[in-house]
């Protein structure tokens, strides 16, 4: 399995011949939280074994993957869009967007789309607490009238 981010750049740096604490630093962890985040990836299994494939005489390991592009926010897109739900959809849906950028824009379309379940007025609480607690000892519906003649009146 191929390392990503800080883990490679902790492993190269290791393989170059750096001290754990020298090599968290050089991977971007904070110089505070160095020696503790050094010790704690140098006993990662993935990182043990990647060190040992390559701390061989002669073997070279292969050259870190190539950075993600990262998307920008297209202002000229946002301007096309009056409305903000309709921007959000379209973020959402386009397939070129990251994919946490996606997934926010979902979660504020969420309450647009899906009203919650519990979105009731205090009125309506207590109206239908009332309906529940209506037994025998609440007021009685009113009789039926019935005429003479058995009309309803």
């Amino acid at each position: 399995m191929e390392l990503t981010g800080k883990h490679r750049l902790f492993a190269d740096a290791v393989l170059a011949g750096m001290s754990n604490k020298d090599a968290a630093i050089a991977a971007g962890y904070s110089a505070k939280t160095a020696g503790p985040a050094g010790s704690r990836l140098a006993k990662r299994p993935d990182i043990v074994d990647f060190i040992a494939k390559y701390k061989k005489p002669g073997a070279v390991p292969p050259p870190p993957a190539p950075a993600k592009p990262v998307p920008t926010f297209d202002v000229n897109t946002a301007i096309m869009f009056s409305d903000p739900k309709q921007f959000l959809l379209a973020a959402m849906n386009d397939p070129a967007a990251s994919g946490p950028l996606r997934v926010d824009a979902a979660k504020a379309l969420m309450p647009f789309m899906h009203q919650k379940v519990g979105d009731v007025g205090k009125k309506e609480q207590k109206q239908d607490a009332a309906k529940k607690v209506a037994g025998r000892f609440s007021a009685a519906a009113p009789p039926k009238l019935v005429a003479a003649g058995g009309k309803k009146v």
